[in-house]
Parts: C-alpha cells; structure tokens; sequence
C-alpha cells in the first residue's frame, strides 16, 4: 500500500531563496531572476518549471533587497502616542493611504507617552531603514534623531514640535481652539470655568491651557488656582479634580476639557452632580452626538494632521522642501447642547 507523504515542516524563519527555486527547477539563477522580474529570454517549459518551483517553495521576491539597491526602501515609519486612543485612528489611516500612493509601506507603534521608548522605536525604525519619520514627540529633546536626519531620514513631527532641533511640524490650533471655546462658554453667562488638562510638559496642554487663560483674560474674569488642573488623564485623577472644582462655596459652573479623554471622564461625573453643568471638550470623540445633552467639542481633524505631515515628509524626500516649516490647521467649534447650557448658581 503506497504511503501518504507527509509535507515537509516548515522551517520558520528561513525563507526559500532563489537559490533554492534554482535548484528546484534545474536552471540557473540568472533564470530564476529573468522569470521573476518579467524578463525576456526564458522558454516557456523552463518558466512554467521555474513558476512550479516557486508555487511549491512558497518563494516571495524579495523587494526589500531590491529597492536598497536603489536607495530607498519604500518604507515610512510612524511613532504615536498610543494606537487605542481614538483620535490617532484616523490619523494613522491618513498617514498609511498618503505613503500608499507614494508606493511605500507604514510602520507603526506606540511610544505610550515614554520619551526612551520614543526614542527606542524611532531609532529601531530608522535601523531598519525607513525612507522617513512620522513622530507624535513625548520626549523634549530630539537631537538623536539629528544624525539619521543628516544621513537623509526625512522626518516629519506632528502634533507638538520637535525638542531642540529643527524640523517640519503640522500641528492643530491648540490655542486658538481653546480660546474659543472657553469664549463661547463666557459668552453663555459662565463666570466660574475650570479647565482641566494634560501633563504640563505636553505642548498641547500647554497650549490650550494659555487659550484658556487668553479668553479669561480679554473677558476680564478672573481665575482661581482651584479652577485649573493638569496631569495625567487617568479617571481617578480627572474624576477627583472635576469633583473638586465641583465643591465649594464658589464652584465652577462650567468645564472645559482638555482633550477627549478628560472629557469623556467628566461627562461621567457630570452625569451624577446634581446640578447641570456646561461642558465643552477639546477633541471630538465617538457617541458625543448622542448623548444627552450631545456633549459641545472643539474639534481638530486628525485625519488631515496625517495627510499634511505625510505630503510634507515625501515633499521632503522629492528635495521640494528646503527648510524646516511649521503648518497649523484651524480648528472647529461644534455645539451640541453641553456647552450651551446656562450657569446655575
């Protein structure tokens, strides 16, 4: 009775070649390449053995190898903050459609905030040869990155700017959106605003901290210290601050949030005070329509951040793009009903 044979294990790690595809079909290697790339000069049985070959190895080509040979390797990196907050999904889709109609691949990951491990996946992808950076920054000095930027990385910043060195940035109007939206709870009767924000050494936070800051001001309203809080965006410490500017013999009768994980936390301790309290977030997020009141969003375009950062990095890569340039969009104010309602005292 004939045996079954058994397939061969595979052997991880070790790609057939093709040498091995050579070898296989009983021709040279010239061949195999000719068959490959779509070459003249190869007979039609040598190239329908040469495809059986290739079928039965699993062979790939190996484009990487062959576009280092011309100096590129069609690969763009991207360094986030973090890949499961909603606002960097759009903007990494926007980045990965841009360098797709450039021909080249995205490579991504997140550096959750860590200036070293920013640092460590920047340079890990720089390693492997990426063409250009993308970087949303966490750290405050850039200037490993100067080396790779000299030997041709282009590399673009978004978000916040590069730390110590120059470079291409496209940011959003964290401050004029701020300022607006703080000037439209004032415009609403508020007095009392607290504002609640990110980690203070963030450019973002900072930024919308002075907007804040710049409606109070040409309003001639005063702030309190108790009004204004940054640090992380963990619920238990947005809860506590909200809660905070909550109480008293003066409390706030309006938030502003500093980013969409601030505002989705005071949204919830919002939904338990018992009294209303107006509400305006930086940073649209997803349901915020469909809540009760629909929660009032200044709203950056995340998705437009990635196409303009990656416009400029292959700008860059063409030589079109002589000297550092900082880009800033517009932001837009969205009312929904939270930042609308009227000051209760």
């Amino acid at each position: 009775m004939p045996q079954t044979r058994q397939p061969s294990e595979p052997r991880y790690g070790n790609r057939p070649t093709m040498k091995d595809v050579a070898a296989r079909a009983g021709v040279g290697l010239k061949t195999v390449s000719r068959v490959v790339n779509g070459e003249p000069g190869v007979t039609p049985d040598t190239e329908r053995r040469v495809q059986e070959a290739i079928e039965a190895l699993g062979f790939r080509r190996n484009d990487s190898a062959r576009v280092l040979r011309k100096g590129r390797t069609a690969t763009v990196g991207l360094v986030l903050e973090d890949l499961a907050d909603p606002f960097y999904g759009p903007l990494n889709r926007a980045v990965e459609e841009v360098a797709r109609t450039h021909g080249a691949l995205l490579i991504n990951g997140s550096s959750a905030e860590d200036p070293d491990r920013e640092k460590e996946l920047a340079l890990a992808l720089c390693a492997r040869r990426v063409d250009g950076l993308i970087v949303i920054p966490a750290g405050e000095d850039h200037r490993y990155l100067e080396p790779e930027i000299r030997a041709g990385v282009a590399t673009v910043f978004v978000d916040r700017p590069a730390g110590r060195i120059e470079a291409d940035v496209v940011l959003s109007d964290s401050f004029g959106g701020a300022r607006d939206g703080v000037a439209h709870l004032i415009a609403g009767g508020h007095r009392r605003i607290g504002f609640i924000g990110d980690h203070p050494r963030i450019h973002t936070a900072t930024e919308r901290l002075r907007g804040y800051r710049e409606a109070m001001g040409r309003a001639g309203l005063p702030v309190s210290d108790a009004w204004v809080s940054l640090g992380a965006t963990a619920p238990g410490r947005v809860t506590a601050a909200t809660r905070s500017m909550l109480e008293g013999p003066d409390p706030v009768t309006a938030v502003f949030a500093g980013n969409n994980r601030v505002t989705v936390t005071v949204v919830r301790v919002l939904a338990e005070h018992p009294r209303p309290v107006a509400l305006v977030g930086f940073d649209d997020f997803e349901l915020a329509d469909l809540l009760r009141p629909g929660v009032t969003v200044v709203a950056q375009d995340a998705a437009a951040l990635g196409r303009v950062a990656t416009d400029r990095l292959f700008q860059r890569l063409a030589g079109a793009a002589p000297r550092p340039s900082r880009i800033e969009l517009p932001t837009r104010l969205i009312p929904r009903g939270s930042g609308e309602l009227p000051p209760v005292h």
